[in-house]
């Protein structure tokens, strides 16, 4: 059942977008209500939808959070998507980052729909992933990839403004989306509230391959990665706090950032390795 729900959320996500996109094409308030009518009536049903499957797997005598493999971390960072985007939307009022952000979780859904190397069964955890450490490290590692996520999203929306501004354009798509300093500001508050989430995904990753495996650090791809992403927004924060770096380069940054986090999916072969 869960399966069949995860499909028809990957279309409802879809459908959220294309109302996004056409609120950017017509600027009517309405239609961007609509949009995240449609996006949080996608997210609920993800939301039950995950339920039911940690259910099942408690019926199966499996028992153990969906998130241990490349199916459910998918349908698990999704569905974190969608969940900072909803509460960046409701604070900010920013509608408009919806086209930008949205393509993220369906393309994630998607992936996990139709991809002929995941496997959708549920499946009892190996000896090397029956751990306390599996929530803990799952649940930080993929709300911080979502944060750098929505903060991509925000950074293709802040390049598009800062050269339409510095054209001194007036009208057109664009004339609606926010302020490049405003942008710019969110960028950061993103990835602010990504890193240390991160970096307690990875410190809780390294005690859990202790645990199964006797040492903290192996160097396989995935673990690299995940250090390579972590260097990266280390240093973004560290030229904004100490240089006060901003603008485009540091948009582009937050961009090249988050293409080392599908990177790391890549390297990740379900059951394998506690890192993911």
């Amino acid at each position: 059942m869960n399966t069949y729900i995860f499909s028809i959320v990957t279309f409802v996500y879809l459908a959220s977008m294309v109302v996004y996109v056409t609120y950017l094409a017509f600027r009517k308030p309405a239609i961007a209500r609509v949009a995240t009518v449609i996006l949080l009536a996608g997210w609920l049903a993800q939301t039950v939808a995950i339920g039911l499957r940690w259910y099942e797997s408690y019926q199966m005598g499996i028992g153990h959070a969906p998130m241990s493999n490349l199916y459910e971390s998918l349908v698990f960072f999704s569905w974190t998507i969608i969940l900072l985007y909803l509460i960046i939307e409701h604070k900010y009022k920013l509608p408009v980052l919806g086209a930008f952000v949205t393509p993220f979780a369906f393309l994630g859904m998607a992936y996990a729909s139709i991809s002929p190397s995941v496997n959708e069964t549920i499946q009892p955890l190996v000896p090397a992933l029956q751990s306390n450490w599996l929530i803990s490290h799952v649940v930080t590692c993929f709300l911080g990839y979502a944060a750098f996520a929505v903060s991509c999203g925000v950074s293709c929306t802040y390049i598009l403004k800062k050269r339409y501004e510095d054209r001194n354009a007036t009208g057109g798509i664009l004339a609606t989306f926010p302020p490049a300093k405003v942008l710019d500001e969110l960028v950061y508050k993103t990835i602010a509230i990504g890193f240390p989430l991160l970096t307690i995904g990875i410190v809780t990753g390294a005690a859990w391959a202790n645990y199964a495996w006797g040492t903290y650090w192996s160097w396989d791809p995935k673990e690299t990665w995940s250090l390579i992403t972590w260097f990266i927004y280390a240093a973004f924060l560290h030229a904004r706090v100490t240089r006060g770096w901003r603008g485009v380069k540091a948009a582009i940054l937050s961009i090249v950032g988050f293409v080392a986090v599908p990177v790391s999916y890549t390297h990740l072969r379900a059951h394998e390795t506690p890192e993911h």
